[in-house]
Parts: structure tokens; sequence; C-alpha cells
């Protein structure tokens, strides 16, 4: 898997957003390109924003227990894959604005590098290591600017 702290890999991934534009319809799936950009922010929302909500205990145990493997391992989500409520984009979002966040996350990601990831929390999955977040921040990523065509 890409190493997503690395400034290589991340400076491919951004080349890829900027080939994104607002009216660039997506090969599948219901989001429209503003979307699925905020719907790749929450994921890095989930990392940096410090009061980012937990999920119960009980949907912890059940997304660490039966959904963690899925979506940390080295094998591709599918299309159309079902998405947690919270990560859920239903209302318009602004595109620029959507972008220029998933770009500095991007950037933030690098510069914190994978010793901030470490063993850091997340929300809904629990204590991850350093290649389980990038795992889980490539695949996603690489998933929705693929739906997007680029």
């Amino acid at each position: 898997m890409p190493n997503i702290f690395s400034k290589e890999i991340s400076e491919t991934l951004v080349e890829r957003v900027n080939k994104l534009n607002n009216t660039q319809a997506a090969n599948w799936g219901k989001m429209d390109v503003a979307q699925m950009l905020a719907h790749c922010n929450v994921t890095y929302d989930m990392a940096f924003d410090q009061n980012f909500k937990k999920s119960s205990p009980f949907i912890r145990f059940i997304l660490k227990n039966l959904v963690k493997k899925g979506i940390v391992n080295a094998q591709p989500l599918k299309k159309n894959s079902s998405t947690a409520p919270e990560m859920l984009i239903k209302t318009p979002k602004i595109f620029e604005e959507e972008k220029s966040k998933l770009i500095a996350h991007l950037q933030k990601t690098v510069k914190v590098g994978e010793a901030f990831f470490d063993g850091k929390d997340h929300p809904g999955f629990g204590v991850m290591t350093k290649d389980e977040w990038n795992n889980f921040y490539y695949k996603h990523l690489d998933h929705h600017l693929t739906q997007f065509g680029v």
C-alpha cells in the first residue's frame, strides 16, 4: 500500500484532487463531487479534531470487531460500499472549500507524520497503528478519487 505519510504519495494525491472540477460526475454512488470531498474530510477530522464525537461503546465494539478489518486491510473498497452514518454527507457543500480543506489535510498528515497516528484512537475503530491509518486513508481516498475518474 502506498505510504500516505510520504511527501511523494501525498503530492500525487493532491495532483489527483486538483484534477477534479465542481461539475464532475461520479462513476457510481449518490454523492456529488463536493459532497465526496466533504466525506473524505470527515476521515481526517476524526484524527485531527479533538472534539470529534466517538461512537457509543456498543457501536465501537461492532465496528472494531466486524468492520475495521475490511477497512484497514490492503484490499480495495468495493463500489457502493455502505457508509457510517456520521460520514454521510447529505447537504450541499461548496466544492472549492472542501477541496482546499482536503489538500490541507493531506499536507498536515505528512507534516505531523506517521508517529502522530501510531496508537491514535479512531472514534469508531479504537486504537489503530500507523499502518492501519495509512491503509484506511490511502484506500479510502483512492476509492473516491477513482469514483470521480481521477
